[in-house]
This record gives C-alpha cells, structure tokens and sequence, in this order.
C-alpha cells in the first residue's frame, strides 16, 4: 500500500499537490524506492536514517509520514557545480531522491533545464537560489532563496552587481596567483560554462588541473581561502538586505550552513537577531560543515524563533565530497517553505 501523507484541512492550495505525494513516483512510473531511508533530519537535528520504507507499509490516517527523500542545495554548472542542470537532475534520480532543488549561486539560469529533466524522470523540482553575503564586519553568509520570483528587478539588480564584483575578484586573484604558479585567465576560463560567472571554484579546478592541489577542497582550505594572501574580498549583499529582498520577490530565504567553523568566521547573535527580524525563515541545519554543537544550538533558534529546519548535501559534482541525499528535509519543512511562498512560482511535480 501507498504511504499517506496528511496536511490538515487548512493547507493552502498551492501545498495541495505536496499532498498529491501518497502517490506522486507511482503514477509518474516510478516505483516507491523500496528500501530506500529517511534521512530528514531529527528533533536533535541529527540526519540520521529514520525507519526503512517500502511499498508494503501501511498508511497512517494522520500526521506526516516521513518516506520522501527531499535535497534542497544542490548546484550545477551555471555556477559552481562541474555537471550540467540537467545532469543533477539525473544525479537526483540515481540517488533515489523524490524531491530536489537547484541552488546554484546567484543566478537562476539552470531552472528550466533541471526542472524539466527533473518532472520526466518523476523526480519533482524547486526552484531556488543561492546569494552570496557579507555582514557588515566581514562574516560570510550564504542565504538559500526558494521559489522567488525570478524577473524580480530589485533581486535581479543586486545580484548582477554581486556578479560583476565575483568577475573583478577572480580577474585580481588570479594575477596574484600567477605570481607564484603557473596559472592563466586561460586556464580558468577552461573551467567556465558559458552562463557561469567565475568564481573561486572555477580557479580551483584549473589549479587541480595543474596539479596544484590534489582537489577542490585542498584549494580552498589553502591558497583560496579568506586567509590566504591570494585572497581578495568582492562585494556582496548584508544578509538583511538579501533577506528583505527575496523577500519582496515572494521567496523564502534560509540561512545556507550557517554554524560551519571550517568555512571561516560564523554569524553572531547579533546577525542571527537582525536575520530574523528581517524575515529569516529557516536554516539549514543538517549539513556537512555544521558540526553536532552547531547543529544543537540551531536547533534551539529555530526552536525559540518558528523557523524551518533543513538538511541538504550541497551537492556539487566532482571535486567536491558531498553526495546527493546525505542529509534530507522533512515533509512537513517543505510543507512550510511553500506555505510562505508568495510568487506564483511553485514546486514542479512529476
């Protein structure tokens, strides 16, 4: 018997096709992933595997059943990501996942193209964004948009002059690099897809290319790091800002890893209290660079404040380690983030 999922009588309509899902990879052609875990995230904010599903489960008259394998940050190579929109997709599906987002930073470019790879291959998709910020004593935050409006002018300004800024940056760091090792715009360039803007991942794979370092993640602990003398800062939007913006695009913003120590100094208090003053919905909790004491004191902000809880793998492709599905976000938070859309655009299911 199919799994049953359960809203409740006042689940707007745009969530009434979340609750389609008692059937949803059925009736696309494809089987319930017999087997397959749960890994949507616990009351501790753990992802560890939850109860095995398979079709023979009965299904339960109320509350949400927990059987969909959800990943809300992923990137392709309209940023970051070495695969096409279109090969996360397939990614997606291999790795059993039943929902996924793209995330890709600062632009929308690989919606259409996952998307629609996504729906013929009964896998359902979200529309979303990654933007790059930093408060205003230098501390980085990435800030998750989903289901924005995508032609929004503010956003679309704001996130433009991000870009022009990323490009400036990698043309100067660059320069700085090739002091010292034998790397090009070139070299770079290589690494690039058309819609991409350049970034310090693109600089990375070219110095794996030759043999600098090892992988992507050797580049950025060591020579692309904020602490490297190769680094240069670029301009990028306070979160607040980010937040009101995506905002009034009617998207719903959520702090991507935001208690991740390896990645450099983390927000304070204090940013986390104007964040959610600003209209901060939720946080991605279950993440690889958040460490357990991280993820128990987000749990209590999200506690104390009504925010959503994720969890996602910031997928990236090669070069990088995290997997699809390594962490998962409940039903009931994907629920949530469509509740607070206000675009028109919505999930697209299968």
């Amino acid at each position: 018997m199919d799994a049953v999922i359960s809203f409740g009588a006042r689940a707007p309509a745009r969530v009434a096709m979340l609750a389609e899902c008692s059937r949803p990879w059925c009736h696309a052609g494809q089987p319930w992933p017999v087997g397959s875990e749960d890994r949507a995230i616990g009351s501790d904010g753990s992802a560890s595997s939850g109860r095995r599903v398979s079709r023979a489960d009965p299904p339960r008259s109320a509350g949400i059943v927990e059987v969909m394998r959800i990943d809300l940050h992923t990137h392709s190579n309209a940023s970051d990501g070495t695969e096409s929109p279109a090969d996360v997709a397939r990614a997606a599906h291999r790795a059993g996942l039943n929902v996924f987002a793209l995330t890709d930073h600062d632009t929308t470019a690989g919606w259409q193209e996952a998307g629609d790879t996504a729906v013929s291959l009964g896998v359902a998709f979200v529309p979303g964004m990654e933007i790059t910020c930093t408060t205003a004593d230098g501390i980085s935050v990435h800030m998750l948009s989903y289901l924005h409006g995508p032609d929004h002018a503010p956003l679309l300004d704001a996130i433009e002059e991000s870009r022009r800024s990323r490009l400036s940056r990698a043309h100067t760091m660059v320069d700085l690099l090739a002091q010292d090792y034998p790397i090009s715009w070139d070299d770079v360039m290589a690494h690039v897809s058309p819609e991409a803007t350049v970034g310090r991942p693109h600089i990375a794979d070219a110095l794996v290319e030759l043999g600098v370092v090892p992988n992507r993640s050797a580049a950025f602990s060591d020579m692309l790091s904020g602490r490297s003398k190769y680094y240069v800062r670029h301009m990028a939007l306070d979160p607040v800002q980010a937040i009101k913006l995506v905002r009034a695009a009617g998207g719903v913003p959520v702090c991507a890893h935001p208690m991740a120590p390896l990645r450099g100094r983390v927000a304070t208090p204090a940013d986390f209290n104007a964040m959610i003053d600003a209209g901060l919905a939720g946080v991605e909790v279950a993440h690889r660079d958040n460490p357990d004491e991280s993820r128990a004191v987000l749990m209590k902000l999200a506690a104390d404040h009504d925010l959503i809880v994720t969890g996602s793998s910031d997928y990236h492709g090669a070069g990088k380690p995290n997997r699809l599905g390594e962490n998962s976000t409940s039903v009931r938070s994907l629920t949530r983030i469509c509740e607070q859309a206000t675009s028109g655009v919505e999930v697209r299911w299968p």
